[in-house]
């Protein structure tokens, strides 16, 4: 069973509201099935595509800070680090709300293993 992509989350892709989970392709869509399995290079690799806006993902700094600070929890050791330079030019709010994100997913996916 692979990654149920919602509408929530479709405008990470710059999407209308309209896609569906069909339509999400390529790395984003491989990264977002692995990382629903806690896989930490996944979650990096989710956080270097929403911190440079590739793979089709649109440039999201909130996201890629979730992104990198599960990756870094997981035991990435690049992670840490790029965590770090993207809160750089975030605001303290934003790092909240990405924290926030963070803990949301650790606790949907916890839920969805038990």
């Amino acid at each position: 069973m692979g990654y149920n992509w919602t509408q929530s989350q479709d405008h990470l892709l710059g999407g209308s509201g309209h896609q569906g989970a069909g339509e999400i392709t390529g790395l984003i869509a491989n990264c977002l099935i692995a990382a629903s399995q806690g896989c930490a290079d996944a979650y990096f690799d989710l956080g270097v595509a929403f911190s440079t806006g590739s793979h089709g993902a649109v440039c999201d700094l909130i996201e890629a800070h979730k992104w990198f600070n599960l990756a870094a929890v997981g035991g990435h050791d690049e992670a840490a680090h790029c965590r770090a330079e993207v809160s750089e030019e975030m605001t303290a709010r934003e790092i909240a709300e990405a924290q926030r994100r963070a803990r949301a997913w650790i606790a949907t996916t916890a839920r969805r293993a038990a």
